[in-house]
């Protein structure tokens, strides 16, 4: 509206077919709405008028239709309904659907509205900023026509008995032309978001992408936990097994062959598959421990810290097993965490502690080496903060210079109750 174009534009036109279709749109609807009480209030005595009182309940549905393409007069932006697709076929279900639905009754809402209040006060700015202005450059005209060159009433207040006057006032009405269809467009612009924000908010599709984003990655991140541990199964059962096999055969084999070159050949195949399976197994632990599928959290991390180049003491309160993907996601912290203290700290002994609290999983990694880490600098926790995420969850880190280092993971779930079993592994002890 601010570009000296604006006048010469479409967009006044479009204002004002906006709000005259408005107001017989407006009167329509009231007349609609009134019709149906009245007369489904006169023959509910006899039952008939009890779908015409239904039908009344439902009007918000065909208004809001409408409005919703009178938008496009005025505004690019596609506005959609919110209703949901009933469960089943038929008329009966629909109904039901369409009554159960808050949408629903926000459209009856706005259909009372638009009848009592929006449409007359569409009316009042179309007649100040359009056909009084308009009159008022027709005085000319009338003064020629209906009043034979003598005299012209202006807006049936006042007369007008020469000519120079007539232009005056006609040339006024053209200014007030002019602002009026300024005031057209404001009045059309604040009309339209009103009906956005009654019947078809911009935000509501945005929010429920966002839901349904975060629903995606949670599926992902159960589907992505879900090949890892059919691959981890398949290795494992599967290329394990045979490689097993195999290490046994040629370790038979050199048994039975005498010294010589065909000895060392078999001595060479068999050190070769001894390593294979070796990499082999470590490859399978780091895509999915079988010990943190059978035993959980607890015996994982124990695990993870024998393994570990540097002393790593182990303080977890975890009686009991939480969901799949939050066990995953706090073990592989915990292993890369682990990783980089072996790689960049130059730390002489680490620490994972934590437990169940308030409903969140807390764990936490502290090394005593010389600080400065950065998860930003390619450590490998970037991809991890973005999991824990996933599950709603945070990661912390604070790594002065200087040390010491402290990684810290909260992550809310639910703790299923479960009784110490010996399997399960030690949790507070050093490596």
């Amino acid at each position: 509206m601010s570009r000296p174009g604006f006048l010469l534009s479409p967009w006044p036109w479009r204002a004002a077919a906006y709000l005259l279709t408005g107001v017989a749109t407006g009167l329509a609807v009231l007349v609609a709405i009134v019709t149906l009480v009245a007369v489904g209030g006169v023959l509910a005595i006899v039952l008939v008028g009890l779908p015409l009182l239904a039908c009344a309940a439902l009007a918000g549905l065909p208004v809001a239709a409408v409005e919703r393409r009178r938008l496009r007069l005025i505004d690019a932006s596609p506005a959609r309904g919110r209703h949901h697709e009933p469960a089943e076929p038929g008329l009966w279900c629909w109904f039901a659907t369409r009554l159960r639905e808050r949408q629903t009754w926000r459209e009856l809402g706005y259909a009372l509205v638009f009848a009592v209040l929006l449409w007359p006060a569409e009316a009042l700015a179309v007649t100040v900023a359009l056909l009084f202005p308009a009159s008022m450059v027709a005085t000319p005209l009338l003064m020629a026509t209906a009043g034979d060159g003598q005299e012209a009433k202006v807006l049936k207040q006042w007369t007008v008995t020469d000519w120079p006057t007539a232009f005056g006032v006609a040339l006024l009405g053209v200014l007030l032309l002019a602002a009026g269809a300024y005031v057209l467009a404001v009045t059309a612009g604040a009309r339209a978001e009103l009906t956005r924000l009654l019947i078809a908010p911009r935000d509501a599709d945005l929010g429920e992408r966002v839901v349904e984003l975060a629903r995606s990655r949670v599926r992902l991140v159960d589907a992505f936990e879900a090949e890892r541990r059919r691959i981890e199964r398949d290795l494992h059962d599967g290329a394990q097994q045979r490689l097993v096999a195999l290490t046994m055969t040629l370790g038979l084999a050199r048994l039975d062959v005498p010294p010589g070159p065909l000895a060392d050949q078999l001595a060479k195949a068999h050190e070769e598959a001894g390593r294979a399976l070796e990499e082999l197994r470590e490859l399978i632990q780091g895509i999915h421990p079988r010990v943190l599928a059978d035993y959980g959290l607890n015996a994982a991390v124990a695990d993870a810290a024998d393994r570990s180049a540097i002393p790593v003491d182990v303080d977890l309160d975890l009686p009991g097993r939480m969901s799949r993907a939050v066990e995953s996601a706090a073990y592989f912290v915990v292993c890369e965490a682990l990783a980089n203290v072996d790689k960049h700290s130059g730390a002489r002994r680490a620490q994972v502690s934590g437990g169940h609290d308030g409903g969140r999983l807390v764990l936490q990694v502290r090394d005593d080496g010389r600080g400065g880490a950065d998860a930003g600098r390619g450590s490998g926790l970037t991809g991890l903060a973005d999991r824990v995420s996933v599950l709603d969850g945070r990661l912390s880190l604070s790594s002065p210079p200087g040390g010491p280092t402290l990684l810290r993971v909260e992550i809310p779930c639910e703790l299923k109750r479960t009784e110490r079993t010996e399997t399960a592994g030690p949790t507070g002890r050093s490596a």
